[in-house]
């Protein structure tokens, strides 16, 4: 059977493939580092490492952005110097009741949840297709939040979830920020997940066929007409879902101060043209059908499902 008749086949083979292909900034139960470990003076001595890649680099901002894979598991960092102060991120990231506004941004997010339980809060997350969508045809995700450490300088937080689909599990994401002198804070961001057979596979037939010619950021040479050319395949996934989820980050930091009734807006214009300063890597829709798109899913997402 050839890869374009196994999607219309096997509809629900493509929601799972696209739960792999986005990346989804999930974390597991196992943690980064233990708490007793955990600290702001690692954070200050990475940023002082990377002063010259965030100084100079082709994202035209401050930051830094790297992938690794092995034969079990992917990964993706990103280090970068925000134009905001450190109580302001600190108020905006350390709290789950904004984290929904933030991941409705992304292209394949249709819809997020912030809900406490039992045990905590969860983050009921839908991940579906380029456009609007039934919640019933898009694949959901449940996820747990966890604030690790907060002090006046320094904080780090999780998302915990064990399994996934496609054999992958113990989804990890990591982020943590500390305040900078000038003003500005420095956040770091990891996601990570390990993946068995199916998943494996699933990921090849992705990059097989519409992932084929998609690529992220590395540059891995430079051809003699100076062009670059770019990381493709599993990295290429991993990287340019770290950039959106940046953007996305950083779209949110973007409309804080402006009016309430307006911040939504203002999200959706950031991250779009943003997004669209790496094209090759991130465009995937016109504006109107973006803002179309996420205006109705936002709608949605004020109402619990």
């Amino acid at each position: 059977m050839r890869f374009s008749q196994a999607f219309k086949a096997r509809p629900s083979l493509w929601m799972l493939m696209l739960v792999l292909a986005c990346g989804v900034w999930l974390a597991s139960g196992k943690s980064f580092a233990a708490v007793s470990d955990i600290s702001v003076e690692p954070l200050r001595a990475k940023y002082a490492e990377l002063g010259e890649q965030l100084r100079n680099n082709a994202f035209q901002r401050a930051l830094y952005l790297d992938s690794s894979q092995s034969s079990t598991d992917l990964k993706g960092e990103i280090y970068a110097v925000v134009d905001y102060p450190f109580n302001i991120v600190n108020g905006a990231l350390n709290n789950p009741a904004h984290w929904c506004d933030v991941l409705i941004l992304h292209i394949n997010v249709k819809y997020c949840n912030a809900s406490r339980r039992a045990d905590g809060t969860v983050l009921t997350v839908n991940i579906g297709r380029k456009f609007f969508q039934p919640l019933e045809d898009a694949y959901r995700l449940d996820f747990n939040y966890r604030a690790v450490v907060t002090t006046p300088e320094y904080f780090a937080l999780e998302l915990n979830a064990d399994d996934g689909p496609l054999s992958t599990h113990d989804y990890r994401i990591w982020i943590e920020a500390t305040s900078l002198d000038d003003g500005h804070t420095f956040l770091h961001v990891t996601y990570a997940y390990e993946f068995g057979l199916i998943g494996r596979l699933a990921m090849q037939v992705y990059l097989a066929t519409i992932g084929r010619d998609k690529v992220g950021f590395t540059v891995t040479e430079t051809l003699p007409n100076s062009r670059p050319v770019y990381i493709k395949r599993v990295r290429g996934v991993v990287e340019r879902n770290t950039m959106r989820y940046y953007l996305a980050i950083d779209a949110y930091f973007n409309a804080l101060t402006t009016s309430p009734e307006d911040q939504l807006e203002k999200r959706l214009q950031k991250w779009y043209h943003s997004a669209e300063q790496y094209a090759r890597q991130l465009h995937e829709v016109d504006w109107n059908d973006y803002l179309d798109m996420k205006r109705r899913e936002y709608q949605r997402q004020q109402v619990a499902q």
